[in-house]
């Protein structure tokens, strides 16, 4: 990897492509490269990230800083922040076994509730980081709670069944998941399409969201099999603490301050900012302030921050640009050949989503839909949801942040997880046709 950004770093730019997109090709490929392999820790290959595009003129400091000025990284420090109050004061365990006591006593059936109720959730919190910060120490509760301790397979499969169900089965849901909402940004700017959620629920829900929610199960709990103890009813009985009951209403009211962004127009990221900040504040809080910097590591803040500046850096050097274009060029699209052009379509978005990850996709894609159309001889929106395709296929953690986020927050190596996204991506491949015949049947691809 470093010899092939070597390689990247020294060739004379093709005709056509800024020479600054050649060293952004150079770091973001070591970047990805660390990240994917884990030969050094993540927040150290997110170091590298930053000095080297300093340091190489790849983008001014602002774009390669970007991600400390991104909302979802603020989303997710004060989302940790709720979740030390969460702990500290007891509700988890309490509201962990209120949704799962009766799933109790068999894993398979804590995985698949976890797996329910998260993509449950999706529909009334837009936010995927959103969700991952509300559910994850309520499910890390319940791990503790069913005899499931750090190092077992079973929490491991529990974490992973999250992070997984964070953003993938959701992306059948439009405003579930950012790539959608940038997707559908991008549609309505260039070319003034507008997609209905019933639509965009139709097209998807059956293959992207349930199918790929029962291969998420499947993968799990083969390759992370575990047994677990059943849940007491007695805590759920018991009384609740003035704590417990300040908080819940502090995350109520957070979670509707989430559904309804759009009527208020304060983002999620600023909500639970203030709701985190709340837990600490003295008298008033849940949590000591000091146990901010117990609980909350900074290595995921800068691996959060550098995977956002990296999707900056690409887009603004014309990296992502010039990738669409060469891949769009080895397509082959033609005229009466829906099958053929199914294939290339989502290939393109899937060897995007390698390159630029899964939030970046739309925004390099998008601009090429226009084009796509135009070889193949068909209409802009199934061009365009083929993109979707492609950026919910995932073969390795780095291409999806909240998976990576769940990986931190739950000390689950790369390898690990990476023996599950293999297997989900290559089920997700073997969708693609029941996909492509469900489009047919509704007249959607022809």
């Amino acid at each position: 990897m470093l010899l092939v950004s070597l390689a990247l770093l020294l060739w004379p730019a093709p005709a056509g492509t800024p020479v600054v997109a050649m060293r952004g090709a150079a770091v973001v490929l070591l970047t990805i490269g660390l990240f994917a392999t884990g030969v050094v820790a993540e927040h150290v290959a997110a170091l590298g990230f930053f000095l080297l595009a300093v340091l190489l003129g790849v983008a001014k400091p602002a774009t390669v800083f970007a991600g400390f000025a991104s909302g979802s990284l603020w989303l997710v420090v004060g989302g940790m922040a709720l979740g030390i109050a969460v702990k500290e004061t007891g509700l988890g365990e309490r509201v962990a076994r209120a949704l799962f006591a009766r799933f109790s006593g068999s894993y398979p059936r804590l995985v698949a509730a976890v797996i329910g109720v998260t993509f449950l959730l999706s529909v009334f919190i837009p936010s995927g980081m959103a969700r991952l910060v509300l559910l994850f120490p309520v499910v890390m509760s319940l791990a503790d709670q069913v005899g499931l301790a750090r190092g077992r397979r079973g929490r491991t499969g529990l974490a992973l069944a999250l992070g997984m169900t964070i953003f993938n089965p959701p992306v059948a849901i439009l405003p579930s998941v950012v790539p959608n909402l940038i997707l559908a940004g991008a549609a309505e700017t260039i070319y003034g399409l507008g997609f209905t959620y019933g639509w965009w629920l139709v097209l998807h829900l059956p293959v992207t969201g349930l199918l790929k929610a029962v291969s998420i199960f499947v993968g799990v709990c083969a390759l992370f099999p575990d047994r677990c103890a059943g849940l007491a009813p007695a805590l759920a009985r018991a009384p609740m603490s003035g704590a417990e009951r300040r908080l819940a209403l502090l995350l109520m009211a957070t979670v509707g301050l989430w559904m309804t962004d759009a009527l208020h127009g304060v983002s999620p990221a600023w909500v639970a900012l203030a709701a985190g900040l709340f837990c600490l504040l003295p008298r008033l809080g849940f949590a000591p302030a000091q146990s901010f910097n117990q609980h909350i590591p900074l290595g995921l803040v800068v691996y959060i921050a550098a995977t956002l500046g990296m999707g900056s850096v690409i887009v603004e050097t014309g990296l992502g640009a010039a990738v669409g274009r060469f891949l769009l060029d080895a397509m082959g699209l033609a005229p009466g050949a829906p099958a053929g052009n199914f294939v290339a379509m989502v290939a393109l978005s899937t060897l995007a989503t390698m390159v630029v990850t899964v939030g970046a996709v739309p925004a390099v894609i998008a601009p090429l839909a226009g084009d796509m159309a135009r070889a193949a001889a068909m209409g802009l929106d199934p061009v365009l949801m083929s993109v979707v395709l492609g950026y919910s296929t995932v073969f390795l953690p780095y291409q999806a942040p909240p998976l990576m986020v769940a990986m931190q927050m739950g000390g689950i190596p790369v390898g690990t997880a990476t023996r599950l996204t293999l297997a989900l991506g290559a089920a997700s491949a073997l969708m693609l046709p029941l996909t492509y015949l469900w489009w047919q049947l509704i007249g959607f691809w022809r």
